[in-house]
Order: C-alpha cells, then sequence, then structure tokens
C-alpha cells in the first residue's frame, strides 16, 4: 500500500471532530524564537521532552545507576538539574537496576514516569529481566514514587523502552514496548547470510509490541499485538539499514526498539530505532498505520536520522527519539547521538521534523548549526 493511499483511507475513517482539530483550523500563536544549538548541554540517553502546563521544559533520560535525573530549562537554551527525580533499586523496591528510557506524562494534574529496569522477582536468574513500571509525581521536577510496587504486566520475557498513547477521544490509552533480544533468536535471509559468510551462528532480535492499558495503569487489557520487527528477506527494501550493527560486526542482534508514536491528519506515525544503541549505526525509521494497533506499513524513504559522518558531519548513532509539536504547529524530534570526538558519550539533539502533505516524514538533522526553535 502506497503512502498516498494509505493517508486517503486514514483520512476518509477519521471522524469530523478529528478533523477540526488535526487539519489545524484553530488559530496558532507564533512563539517566542530561542536558538538552539546541538548537543544540548545534558548527558543522556533515550531523551524524552515534557513541556509541563507550568510552561516549562523538563528534559529526562536513562541517566543514573540508581534512578533518573531530570533537566528543566524556560527557553530551551538554559538548562538547570533538578537533581535525581526518582530513586530505585531499595531492597523493598520492585525495580532492581538498569534504570532506562523514562517517559513522562501529565494527566489530571499529576505527571506518571514509566520506565523499564530489571525485576527483582527472577526464580530462573535469567541475565535480563526487564519490566516497565510507573510512577507519580505531584510535580514534573519530582519526587516520583512507584504508582505500584510491581510492573505494569509481565509477558514473561523481557520488555523495554516504554511509549504511551493517549487515545482521550475514545478514552483509551496504549502501552507500546520492544521486546529483547534475550534469548530471542530468528530465522531469516540475513541471519542466514550472516551464517554463510562466517560472522555469527545466530542472530537474535528484538520486537516492538503494542498493548492497550488500563486508565488507571494498573494493567493492560487483551494481549500484546506485534508491530514491527527486523524484515526477514534480503529484497526488503529496509533490510540494510536495519542490519548494518549485525552486516559489520558489532553484534549477533538486530533491534527494532525506542518506538515512539503520534497521530498526525488521522494518521499514525511510529517511529522506531534500528541497530546497536552503542555503534555508529543506530538509526531511526517510521512506519504508519489507521489504528494505534495497526497494521503497521514501514516508510519508504527510512531511515530519516542517521549518522552523518560520511557527508563530513560530527554526529553518530542517532536514535531513541521523540517527537514534540511546539505552539507554532512545528515538530521537533529529541533524541541520543554520539560526537566524533567523544563516541563513548551520549549526548542530547533536537531537531526539526515536519510531515509533508503526502504523509511522508522526514528530519532535517543531525544537526550542529544554530537553529530557531519557536517554543
Amino acid at each position: 500500500m502506497t503512502m498516498k493511499k494509505l493517508t486517503t483511507l486514514c483520512l476518509i475513517m477519521a471522524t469530523a471532530a478529528f478533523c477540526l482539530t488535526s487539519c489545524n483550523l484553530l488559530e496558532k500563536k507564533p512563539g517566542t524564537p530561542s536558538t538552539v544549538t546541538n548537543p544540548l548541554p545534558m548527558k543522556l540517553g533515550d531523551p524524552f521532552l515534557l513541556h509541563a502546563s507550568n510552561g516549562r521544559y523538563y528534559m529526562y533520560g536513562t541517566s543514573m545507576a540508581d534512578g533518573f535525573e531530570a533537566f528543566v530549562s524556560d527557553d530551551l537554551v538554559n538548562w538547570e538539574s533538578c537533581g535525581q527525580v526518582y530513586h530505585g533499586g531499595d531492597s523493598n523496591q520492585w525495580c532492581k537496576d538498569c534504570f532506562w528510557a523514562p517517559e513522562v506524562y501529565e494527566r489530571g494534574g499529576k505527571y506518571y514516569m514509566f520506565f523499564s529496569a530489571n525485576w527483582r522477582k527472577n526464580p530462573t536468574n535469567e541475565a535480563e529481566n526487564f519490566k516497565i513500571g510507573v510512577a507519580v509525581s505531584e510535580r514534573p521536577e519530582g519526587p516520583f514514587r512507584d504508582l505500584m510496587n510491581r510492573p505494569i504486566f509481565n509477558p514473561e520475557y523481557p520488555i523495554i523502552d516504554a511509549n504511551v498513547f493517549f487515545d482521550d477521544t475514545h478514552n483509551r490509552c496504549y502501552l507500546y514496548y520492544s521486546r529483547c533480544c534475550y534469548k530471542h533468536p530468528v530465522e531469516s535471509e540475513v541471519a542466514d547470510s550472516l551464517r554463510r559468510e562466517g560472522v555469527y551462528k545466530e542472530i537474535e532480535e528484538s520486537w516492538v509490541y503494542g498493548i492497550e492499558m488500563k486508565n488507571d495503569f494498573s494493567g493492560v487489557i487483551g494481549e500484546p499485538v506485534l508491530l514491527l520487527q527486523p524484515p526477514t528477506s534480503m529484497s526488503d527494501k529496509q533490510a540494510e539499514w536495519e542490519s548494518r550493527s549485525a552486516s559489520h560486526g558489532e553484534a549477533n542482534r538486530r533491534w527494532t526498539e525506542g518506538s515512539f508514536i503520534l497521530q498526525h491528519n488521522g494518521l499514525y506515525y511510529m517511529m522506531y530505532s534500528a541497530n546497536c544503541y552503542q555503534g555508529k549505526y543506530y538509526a531511526v525509521g517510521y512506519a504508519t498505520a489507521c489504528d494505534p494497533l495497526g497494521p503497521f506499513f514501514k516508510a519508504d524513504n527510512n531511515p530519516v536520522l542517521q549518522e552523518n559522518l560520511q557527508q563530513g558531519g560530527e554526529v553518530m548513532g542517532t536514535g531513541h527519539n521523540m517527537a514534540i509539536k511546539m505552539p507554532d504547529g512545528t515538530y521537533y524530534t529529541v533524541y541520543h547521538g554520539r560526537m566524533k570526538s567523544n563516541p563513548d558519550e551520549r549526548v542530547v539533539l533536537m531537531d526539526r521534523m515536519r510531515i509533508e502533505d503526502s504523509g511522508k516524514l522526514i528530519v532535517d538533522g543531525p544537526t550542529t548549526e544554530p537553529q530557531v526553535i519557536r517554543r
């Protein structure tokens, strides 16, 4: 199905009430300009930017061995640390270590943080026992406390990278996550090719799932739905870029992780990251659907964000992104990357993202030049 046909179909399915909003019939405010230069002045992985109702911007991300640090800004240029906003790892908590990828949502006057961590309950002593939990705070700068002293649910395999979509029109919410590569070898033409070349004996994969979540976040409804996975065929146009870490010997794994979903003009856009988060080939693609649980179709113009070293740039390892819409209607994507000058350290970058009338999503990055953002 072409992007044009899929976009047309989804527009027909959209309700009139939604169209009045999504077609931007309401007057937009121009916003106050700030000049931002990448990388931003914080060292985080898996960044998430919240524009809170108090008008301030809060940046969360993978940062501490026993929880999360956050940063706050009024202008996206000058940032201050909020300190540790969530503390985990105590013996009486469900989460033991490996605190990753926090996302914070403001709902009903409270702030909810969804994150990944190793579950303390581990009777089979698995090396990767990641689950997703949620913490709550009265303020965006915390402190966040566990909403429940347990994961949201247990699908019986390790999961990371929570992302939540709220369908307020139908009073539903959806949880998206990545099933880890751990103990998940998958046969494919790509795996066969690497085996014949003597690179790896097997290739493990991570897949993105979605599931409806209870509105109080206490559990899920129904069964997980497989939404995205690496290509199985060598002829698939996505196979080359999604397999670079494996084909270049970085790891015997193919990742589909760090998903982020947004809705635009009746279409659901799921952005995702492929390849090893520690390597230079980490990159971002997207897929589209008419329903929050798919089916999703990957875009022909993937990857939309990747390293620029071959073009004379200095950024690599670009991935685990999110998107935010500014008051003037302009989209920006926030993601982590690695600078050529210090490839062992993850930094935060922010670049303009646009969706054309055809439905094609484009990221104008990575950049390291000053850019004006209307906030």
